[in-house]
């Protein structure tokens, strides 16, 4: 079966022509990489006994250049709850590859920071750039020219797209991603966001609003909301490169190690000694990239994937545009209601059915292309199952025929919306990406005077001050990749949903990031080009009107044009940024692309 809706086709057909000479050339380097033969056979003596001297056990195999030798790359830290339960996955992996007759070794570590710690600190400063960090950190780890293949660990933010992208530059090599899983759950989502509220309302002390945080995060896993963390493992899955339905089983449980060890003896069939070879790069291509945003749309996902999908295809000799997401939006209905777009998490969109009842309704719909590489080896009809113990082992079976719980997940004949929810504004400020799955329509248009301010903590003491009255748009400025690195702005969440409760018209805009936790306030982010870049966002003053209107797709200032076209949009010269490493990043500021353009730092 291949993608039978008209929109899907069209779309990858325009993605397909437009990046036709990049995507060749990638290609043609992939195949010579592959052509090679097992990389270990192109070292010195010398160089490969550097290679295996720890091996133990494993010396006569890697020695013998006939069986495939895998590299573990993980992100790996005990203090990321996502990524603390990777601490056994190599010795699981190691001894499933030694069973199916190959080898593994660890090849390297790569960084990983938590958004939720850094939400509102200086070190948010250096998240997004983290994803090149790591990606350049995968291309260490497989620099060494020693592997067959390669497992990539990992979970979070900017963690995935970084592990991929490290990968996408080895693409001859096949890749299977391994998860961890999300924490088991806590404290409801609706109940959070309301001591929140209380506590941005000065209702309650901090200690209650800690007591509280710490019932929601609370374990090892990945947080449970629909962030970008989980937005994360549902595009792992819907793109091939998870075995089918490994994404949200929890960690540490019978299940969860034994997907690890079906990924480990899985990998051994697809190397380039079988006949099932499956390299990465070309499991990434056009359809499984649509295939990405088709799945994103339909759960409400990440607002940040609007960058990471684009860097991701960049990678892999693909050019995606913001108008693919808008025009895919149009047509992939809604199908789950996660918080922050609902008030379930994903171990409840779990239990209702998951990843293999969404996949199973989007093939149906013709709204994923079926016809495409993936690990499990079956096109995407693999991952419209799911795995359950059996044998010692792994089995695959139908996912269920109707949703356990239709206010969490349903199918596309009732679904919670007809459009995906993410659209792209245009006009006289720029343009700029908005998710409006969990914004009440009555919310969707705000004209409004503007109060501009150039970060966010002083958005929170006018707040506090009590001067944010009547309707206005919060523009927040210089938070692009060239200015500062574009932080998240995810803690004026708060702040601004009591004003909006309290019946204020209330609308966010800002050249910076809200996070995979944007919600009930319309937020247009991502403006581009940024105010570091001569953006138009640089000429808004306070009190000029301001018009966003998610319907109709329009960002403007209701500005007459020559006075418009007179104001200098000029970002101020800043002093140099200095503290928590941020001068280490000053080279990734300094040639960075525009988040419509991935905000990547290296050339494909």
């Amino acid at each position: 079966m291949v993608a039978s809706h008209q929109v899907v086709e069209e779309v990858t057909a325009r993605v397909i022509a437009r990046s036709h000479h990049q995507r060749r050339a990638y290609l043609e380097r992939l195949a010579a990489a592959a052509d090679e033969g097992p990389h270990r056979g192109t070292l010195s003596c010398t160089n490969l006994a550097h290679a295996f001297a720890a091996s133990g056990a494993d010396k006569p195999l890697i020695k013998g250049l006939q069986k495939p030798n895998i590299a573990i790359v993980s992100a790996y830290n005990d203090m990321l709850s996502a990524h603390q339960p990777l601490e056994h996955f190599p010795v699981l992996l190691k001894q499933a590859v030694r069973d199916a007759g190959g080898t593994a070794q660890f090849a390297g570590g790569v960084p990983a920071m938590c958004d939720g710690v850094t939400q509102g600190q200086s070190g948010m400063e250096l998240s997004l750039f983290s994803r090149d960090v790591i990606a350049m950190a995968t291309a260490v780890a497989l620099s060494h020219n020693a592997f067959d293949g390669v497992f990539c660990l990992g979970v979070c933010d900017k963690i995935v797209p970084g592990l991929l992208i490290g990968a996408l530059h080895f693409g001859h090599l096949p890749c299977i991603f391994v998860p961890a899983g999300p924490m088991t759950s806590g404290l409801s989502n609706p109940e959070k966001a309301r001591v929140r509220a209380l506590f941005a309302e000065g209702r309650i002390d901090r200690a209650a609003l800690l007591e509280a945080e710490s019932q929601s995060y609370h374990g090892p896993g990945t947080c449970t909301f629909y962030g970008t963390a989980n937005s994360n493992q549902m595009l792992m899955e819907v793109m091939g490169l998870h075995l089918p339905g490994a994404a949200f089983i929890n960690p540490n449980t019978p299940l969860r190690d034994a997907m690890t060890i079906a990924a480990g003896q899985r990998i051994i069939n697809i190397t380039a000694q079988t006949d099932q070879f499956t390299p990465v790069g070309r499991v990434i291509d056009e359809r499984a990239l649509v295939n990405g945003i088709v799945g994103l749309l339909a759960t409400g996902g990440s607002t940040n994937h609007t960058i990471h999908l684009i860097a991701i295809a960049r990678a892999a000799g693909i050019t995606l545009t913001w108008q693919d997401f808008s025009d895919l939006s149009a047509v992939v209905p809604l199908l789950a209601r996660i918080y922050p777009n609902g008030e379930a998490d994903v171990n409840h969109f779990h239990a209702a059915g998951g990843m293999g009842l969404l996949v199973r309704e989007l093939l149906a719909a013709g709204l994923l292309h079926d016809d495409v590489l993936t690990v499990a080896g079956q096109g995407m009809t693999a991952y419209a199952e799911e795995p359950v113990l059996a044998d010692g082992g792994v089995a695959w079976r139908e996912a269920p025929d109707i949703s356990g719980d239709e206010s969490v997940l349903r199918g596309v004949k009732q679904p919670f919306s007809k459009e995906g929810g993410l659209r792209v504004l245009e006009g006289n400020i720029g343009r700029a990406v908005i998710k409006v799955s969990a914004v009440d329509p009555a919310h969707r248009v705000v004209e409004a005077p503007a109060r501009v301010f150039t970060d966010q903590l002083a958005v929170l003491e006018a707040f506090r001050a009590g001067e944010l009255t009547g309707d206005f748009v919060c523009v927040v400025r210089g938070q692009g990749p060239k200015a500062n690195g574009m932080p998240e702005l995810h803690k004026l969440s708060p702040e601004l949903g009591v004003l909006q409760a309290r019946g204020q018209k209330v609308a966010l805009i800002t050249d910076g990031r809200m996070s995979g936790a944007s919600g009930k306030v319309p937020a247009a982010i991502h403006i581009s080009p940024e105010w570091a870049d001569s953006g138009a966002i640089g000429r808004i003053r306070d009190g000029d009107l301001i018009r966003l209107d998610a319907e109709n797709g329009v960002l403007s200032a209701l500005v007459a044009e020559d006075e418009w076209q007179r104001r200098d949009p000029a970002m101020p010269e800043s002093e140099p940024q200095y503290g928590m490493g941020r001068e280490l990043f000053r080279q990734f500021r300094a040639v960075t692309t525009s988040a419509e353009s991935g905000a990547v730092s290296w050339n494909p």
